[in-house]
């Protein structure tokens, strides 16, 4: 199996962090604030690591979404919009159409619909009409590497075919204007909106079976997968659901997790495949917030600037919540790409708690 595009879309709405956390400040609590609060949000917002983000709608809407339902309603405009973005390039990267997809993974964690995303699209862009859906809610971070194990799954067993799997997050619609716990002041300053597409080809396809030529994109093949669940520990991080809608859980002890399972986790996987930590190119990782990554690099004793692109796509975009480590993707295909025959490790974290690990051979 083989990756053979990713493609972002973003909206068009992007800020100052600066920005952003004054205009939050301006819809919570009907439009005031106590100053104990501003000062609280304005450390930690500048302690997120993130200087810029997308947001579906323009930021002077912020608050005016009454309840859950316009705000889902909102979602579900974003996320067809975005998606169809993020397939139409990745497509065309992949120099494939519609019609060559037999099967369309969606995740996200940031609405709800039914029909859900993929149906609606698979009717938008003349999808198949026999393409297989697999819509995936509530993985949230980790759904972005989980969904390429997924479909990495389904070309397996159809080396044949082709599969899309696309990720949209609209995080902007979940910030709460009543929460004044410390994980909704904290998902305010860190997460932000964007779409994510990848192609992956089964190993009977033209587009894997073809001689590589250097004016191609690179194809990495996906050598295996690893997904991990830590016992007793979903009440980290997730969704509380109340009337208002999306309610974030977001535990400081994420990073401890992080330092406490991620190295043996990657270090089992790699001696599975007769590899080490030492021998991977590149380690392409969820940028999760500044805390996670730190961890990620001690937990793994990574060299200055191997998570470089995850510092860079935190700074410049935010958290993507699934769409994240996708984004991460995109730019190792299109800049980095390692050598053929070197593997790098793709890795994303989330609810449950859990990870996700998958091993890329260029």
């Amino acid at each position: 199996m083989r990756i053979a595009s990713v493609a972002t879309a973003y909206p068009p709405y992007r800020y100052p962090q600066s920005v952003i956390t004054e205009s939050i400040k301006g819809f919570r609590k009907n439009k005031s604030i106590e100053s104990n609060e501003s000062r609280l949000m304005d450390r930690l917002h500048s302690n997120c690591g993130v200087e810029f983000r997308h947001l579906m709608f323009p930021i002077d809407s912020l608050g005016r979404f009454s309840g859950f339902g316009e705000s889902n309603d909102a979602w579900i405009e974003g996320a067809i919009k975005l998606g169809q973005q993020a397939i139409t390039t990745a497509l065309e990267r992949a120099g494939l159409r519609t019609a060559d997809i037999s099967a369309i993974f969606f995740c996200s964690t940031t609405g709800l619909a039914t029909p859900s995303i993929d149906a609606r699209l698979t009717n938008l862009m003349n999808f198949p009409t026999n393409i297989k859906r697999t819509p995936i809610f509530g993985l949230g971070c980790v759904a972005g590497a989980a969904g390429i194990s997924r479909a990495a799954d389904y070309v397996r067993a159809y080396p044949k075919q082709y599969a899309v799997l696309l990720a949209v997050e609209l995080c902007s619609l979940t910030w709460q204007e009543t929460d004044e716990s410390i994980g909704n002041l904290v998902a305010s300053g860190l997460f932000g909106d964007g779409a994510a597409a990848v192609v992956l080809a089964g190993d009977q396809t033209p587009l894997a079976m073809k001689p590589r030529t250097e004016s191609d994109l690179p194809c990495p093949r996906v050598m295996d997968t690893r997904s991990t669940l830590y016992p007793g520990t979903e009440h980290l991080v997730g969704w509380k659901f109340k009337d208002n809608g999306f309610n974030v859980v977001l535990s400081s002890e994420i990073p401890d997790l992080v330092n406490k399972y991620l190295r043996s986790n990657v270090d089992e996987f790699l001696a599975d495949n007769d590899l080490t930590v030492k021998e991977i190119c590149s380690f392409i990782f969820h940028s999760g917030g500044p805390k996670v990554l730190e961890a990620m690099e001690q937990s793994l004793d990574l060299p200055p600037h191997a998570l470089e692109a995850s510092w860079t796509s935190l700074r410049e975009v935010g958290n993507l919540s699934s769409a994240s480590v996708l984004s991460i993707m995109e730019d190792y295909l299109l800049n980095k790409p390692g050598k053929p025959g070197e593997h790098s490790v793709l890795a994303a974290m989330g609810p449950a708690f859990c990870s996700e690990l998958v091993l890329l051979q260029w």
